[in-house]
């Protein structure tokens, strides 16, 4: 992979050599980079024993670059608490259950940044990422914000900055359309809204 290329590097070559890793199973995203002009995990991307030409590693476009292949995701985690990332209930749990929900229901739920209006946009428009986790939200049939987290993100940059170019389907490492989960938020915002495509 090239997470174990770049660790090599760094323990055998240059030891300055910076970038961010944690989980090696293409869960946490830390390891997101631009390898050979695709958005990727290093941890996940393999390099072809039999290719001789060179891979071409670069820190995430349009991000600010810390160091090396570390870029700065203040912005991005910022506009991912925006949404709330939890479940957000009206009435009180009083008996310690477990709030359970259906099997149709939960399936509801299922489901870096490589998307070009967040880079041309990425103090405005929340971005895939962002937007994917608020849909989880918006369909849990737990949760009671529904109209709320909706209201929230009915916004000319928010959320219809979206040009459902898919990128950031190409670009994810577990298969996921953040595109047609954002089609689904702008389905539920009030037919009469004029910023409704």
């Amino acid at each position: 992979m090239v997470l174990d290329a770049l660790i090599k590097i760094k323990n055998e070559v240059d030891p300055t050599l910076t970038f961010r890793r944690s989980c090696r199973e293409g869960i946490c995203g830390s390891c997101a980079m631009n390898i050979n002009g695709c958005n990727g995990l290093a941890c996940l991307t393999k390099i072809e024993q039999k290719d001789t030409t060179p891979t071409m590693i670069t820190p995430l476009p349009h991000m600010f670059v810390i160091k090396d292949l570390v870029v700065d995701m203040t912005n991005f985690y910022n506009q991912y608490k925006s949404i709330e990332p939890w479940l957000k209930r009206k009435s009180p749990q009083t008996d310690g259950k477990e709030i359970l929900q259906t099997k149709k229901d939960r399936a509801k739920l299922d489901g870096i940044t490589s998307c070009p209006s967040y880079w041309w946009n990425p103090e405005s428009y929340l971005g895939p990422a962002a937007l994917l986790h608020a849909n989880r939200w918006i369909m849990d049939s737990r949760d009671e914000y529904t109209k709320e987290r909706l209201e929230a993100v009915n916004d000319e940059f928010k959320l219809y900055r979206c040009h459902t170019i898919l990128n950031c389907a190409r670009a994810c490492p577990k298969g996921l359309n953040p595109g047609t989960q954002i089609q689904n938020i702008k389905s539920l915002q009030p037919e009469n809204d004029e910023r409704h495509p």
